[in-house]
């Protein structure tokens, strides 16, 4: 997964002291992928067709069912390509923002009051405040949620 700390064109990224942007790596475009589709669909549909001329009909309905889940795994893909999760640090206040299949979710924390939780081996990373939790990093590895862990502390008490 890819860590973005520039943000562009926002209104976040020109008042904000801090800025992240996690969003997920996405080695093809959605055209990139239709290609591969169409690739994958033509080849495996035409050995299923081979197949059935030598009588073996009953690969059909399994390529069939094949390319069926592989055109639903790839419109997954496509409908999340966007996703991201954004933490901005703007005087005191820490605001968390998730985008997911066009929702927006917002949330705010007290700059002096927010704390950075993260596991020994940096497969969790969370904001806590006023006994509220909230997740952050899905789309980070675990070095790139250690990594941001320290960049937050470190952000968060220059507000001290």
């Amino acid at each position: 997964m890819q860590t973005v700390t520039a943000m562009e064109g926002t209104e976040v990224a020109h008042a904000a002291e801090f800025s992240l942007v996690a969003r997920r790596n996405n080695s093809l475009t959605s055209s990139g992928r239709l290609l591969v589709f169409v690739f994958i669909f033509v080849v495996s549909v035409g050995i299923a067709a081979a197949f059935a001329a030598f009588g073996a009909w009953l690969i059909l309905p399994f390529a069939g069912l094949e390319m069926l889940v592989l055109y639903l795994a790839f419109r997954y893909l496509d409908r999340h390509a966007a996703d991201y999760e954004r933490i901005a640090i703007d005087g005191d206040k820490v605001k968390v923002e998730f985008f997911e299949v066009g929702c927006v979710q917002s949330h705010e924390f007290n700059r002096y009051w927010a704390q950075v939780v993260v596991s020994r081996d940096g497969s969790r990373l969370a904001l806590r405040s006023h006994g509220r939790e909230l997740e952050f990093g899905r789309y980070m590895n675990d070095e790139q949620r250690l990594s941001v862990a320290l960049e937050l502390k470190r952000q968060l008490r220059g507000a001290a």
